[in-house]
């Protein structure tokens, strides 16, 4: 939807919502435009603005995409081609044995498990697994539960990874750890001031924010069991998980059902998280942002992070947000925000997690098209 020069006056509303989402914009200096990838209007999710405020006072929206219509294709002719991508498309034979599942803010609406031939391993909805770093969402969520939907300027820099603690091990916690003694453990704790307001992707930063003392989270002295308890108090406890060790960006062990609703909690708006998704990312990408240090998504790729979550908005992207785990756990909410999916699998083999997110991206255009999709784009 193109829209003309409009008065400021009657465009309130939007502005309103443009303030309420300022944290996701950005501004080029050079030809003085606001971009904000969404905006929330009364419960429509609008994308890709892109307004100049002129000189005569006038508000210039130079480009605006309307929400998705609730129309489309019937969900039988969407769960077939979905269905039909997970079963066929390369890039989903290739991570094969999992399980995937789409669904909206009610249930679950397709869904299987796809076994690799002259495998005995087996993926289902209740498979219980270590799911990595999709850990960092629910740790996100349960930040935005503890501070009512308003984070503080520190809970932003650690929960985007600008903090500064960059030194955290790949093994990071031990099992019989606590919060803050994995903090204590190794190089985990350290600081490095050069790195602080920079993106450098890893555990370090929730680490060190669950440890810190009031008004902080002061989780420290929790160990897995008591984390999983307090993360739940506030997530729901109708969300099944545990850690294998205390740590909040990689420690969970869930299932795919369970993940699922907890997605499910988000796009029914029953978690403060759901209110700020899409704001206060990032760029991480070094070749392309100045201010970014590592990121694990493909070089290729231009996302963005916002608390605890990915944003698919690269050129080649739909915009989904989603949290990838090194093992090849996939959760997933659409641009829209009309509905999650969760890939499903263990695998020891490097970028698993992207791997299922290839798979997934085509997963989820199959089912926004009700086409079956072939092709990698």
């Amino acid at each position: 939807m193109n829209i003309s020069i409009l008065r400021i006056a009657a465009s309130l509303p939007l502005l309103l919502a443009v303030t309420a989402s300022i944290a996701q914009a950005r501004f080029d200096t050079t030809n003085s435009v606001l971009t904000v990838p969404t905006i929330d209007v009364d419960g429509q999710t609008y994308r890709d603005l892109a307004a100049r405020l002129d000189a005569d006072g006038r508000l210039t929206i130079l480009a605006l995409t309307a929400p998705t219509p609730p129309g489309g294709p019937d969900l039988a002719t969407r769960a077939t081609a979905a269905t039909a991508t997970a079963q066929g498309h390369a890039l989903c034979q290739t991570i094969r044995p999992f399980y995937w599942e789409i669904g909206d803010a009610a249930q679950r609406l397709a869904g299987a498990s796809i076994d690799a031939p002259g495998s005995l391993l087996h993926h289902d909805a209740g498979s219980v697994m270590p799911i990595a770093s999709a850990s960092k969402w629910l740790y996100g969520a349960y930040v935005a539960e503890r501070r009512n939907g308003a984070p503080t300027e520190d809970d932003i820099r650690f929960l985007n990874f600008r903090s500064g603690y960059t030194s955290f091990a790949p093994n990071g916690c031990q099992a019989g750890d606590t919060v803050a003694s994995c903090v204590a453990r190794d190089n985990n704790g350290v600081l490095t001031p050069a790195h602080v307001g920079r993106f450098s992707y890893g555990g370090g930063h929730m680490q060190k924010h669950a440890s810190l003392g009031a008004p902080g989270m002061a989780l420290g002295a929790l160990d897995s069991a008591g984390l999983a308890v307090e993360m739940r108090r506030l997530l729901g406890t109708e969300i099944n998980f545990s850690f294998s060790q205390p740590q909040p960006a990689g420690g969970v062990r869930s299932t795919a059902a369970d993940y699922a609703t907890f997605l499910r909690k988000l796009l029914k708006r029953q978690l403060k998280l759901a209110h700020l998704l899409g704001s206060f990312a990032v760029c991480t990408n070094p070749a392309s942002c100045a201010s970014a240090l590592n990121t694990p998504v493909p070089s290729a790729l231009s996302w963005h992070y916002g608390l605890g979550y990915w944003i698919e908005d690269d050129p080649g992207g739909d915009g989904a947000f989603s949290s990838a785990g090194a093992f090849g756990f996939y959760p997933w909410i659409d641009a829209d925000r009309r509905y999650y999916g969760v890939i499903a699998r263990v695998a020891a083999a490097g970028g698993a997690g992207f791997d299922s997110a290839a798979c997934g991206a085509m997963i989820r255009k199959a089912w926004s098209s009700g086409v079956v999709v072939t092709s990698v784009r």
